[in-house]
């Protein structure tokens, strides 16, 4: 497989959204994206994130999507990984690799001492694929959230 990866940018945003709708998807949860083109275009226009594109020919095969955070420990920024997606039939093809290798260049280039994402407990494919790169589960911290029913009745007191 010949493929190359390249940054997206705002006009990728139809591009970027079928792929992280394909992710979620595979994740088993495909009603979970409530967002559009239109808003993830602003997003992107905005920097409040980033994404790399794989392409296998004309046709996007991959995407990483991402953002920079901030470690009170370190004092620096970080990179957050939000999603990282190849297509079934484009894996096992080094599409992933490149991918980390890209995300770790751009961690380097802007001084960020960590990258980090999480991964659903039952794919272990990945973990294990992370584990390969050298990367250490981070399992003494629990992820929380807080959606906007519960964000709106804590905001209103």
């Amino acid at each position: 497989m010949s493929f190359a990866i390249r940054a997206a940018g705002p006009g990728d945003a139809a591009t970027v959204l079928a792929l992280i709708k394909a992710l979620a998807a595979y994740e088993r949860m495909p009603d979970a994206v409530k967002m559009d083109e239109a808003l993830l275009r602003t997003a992107m226009e905005a920097g409040h994130c980033r994404a790399l594109l794989a392409f296998d020919g004309d046709g996007a095969v991959g995407v990483a999507l991402y953002f920079f955070n901030f470690s009170t420990w370190t004092g620096k920024r970080g990179l957050y990984l939000e999603d990282l997606f190849v297509v079934p039939e484009a894996r096992k093809g080094g599409i992933g690799l490149a991918f980390f290798r890209a995300l770790a260049k751009i961690a380097v280039d802007e001084a960020c001492p960590r990258m980090e994402w999480q991964v659903l407990a039952w794919n272990e494919l990945a973990a294990g694929f992370y584990r390969g790169l050298g990367a250490a589960e981070m399992s003494e911290w629990r992820v929380w959230r807080m959606e906007t029913e519960a964000l709106d009745r804590l905001a209103q007191g």
